[in-house]
Parts: C-alpha cells; sequence; structure tokens
C-alpha cells in the first residue's frame, strides 16, 4: 500500500536525528533541574534555532522514548503557560 510505503519512508528520515534530539533534550533537562514540560522544551530548543517551532511534537516522541529507555523521568504534573492543561514534568535521570 501507498500508506505503508510512505510511513516508512518517512520514518527512514527521522531515524538519524533521533540520538541528536536525545541529546539535545537531555542538555535541556540537566540544565533546568527542576524539570520541564514537553512544551518549555520545545520552546528552549526552539530559541537556540534546533528545531523550526516551538511546537511540542519535535520533542514528545523522543520523551517518550527516553522515558523508556530510562534517561528521563515523569517527576509530576504542572499547568501548562501555553495550553493552561495539565501536563507530565520531566527530568533527567
Amino acid at each position: 500500500m501507498i500508506t505503508d510505503e510512505t510511513r516508512k519512508e518517512s520514518y527512514k528520515k527521522i531515524i538519524p536525528k533521533q540520538p541528536v534530539r536525545y541529546d539535545q533534550i537531555i542538555y535541556i533537562l540537566k540544565n533546568n533541574s527542576e524539570g520541564m514540560t514537553a512544551k518549555e522544551i520545545a520552546v528552549k530548543l526552539h530559541k537556540l534555532k534546533l528545531i523550526p517551532s516551538t511546537e511540542r511534537n519535535f520533542v514528545s516522541p523522543r520523551l517518550t522514548e527516553l522515558v523508556k529507555m530510562k534517561k528521563v523521568k515523569v517527576i509530576g504534573k504542572k499547568t501548562c503557560e501555553y495550553s493552561n492543561k495539565k501536563v507530565a514534568v520531566f527530568q533527567v535521570i
């Protein structure tokens, strides 16, 4: 199917970027010991011109992967200043 092919092509383009994004997220979290939300991390990375926008989806999937790899943990919830919704707060292990 075409959708399977295009999905695989997109995934292959993302794979080389994953380790770099992991390092960027860990760096940001190491410099913010109180923890941060996905959106806060995205805003910092955007200010550093490492991602093209402040969209949290640039970091959220990588945060999930880092949690599974036990390099980052969820330490609680807080109200996001951007969305006004309760969101997870992440901290480097």
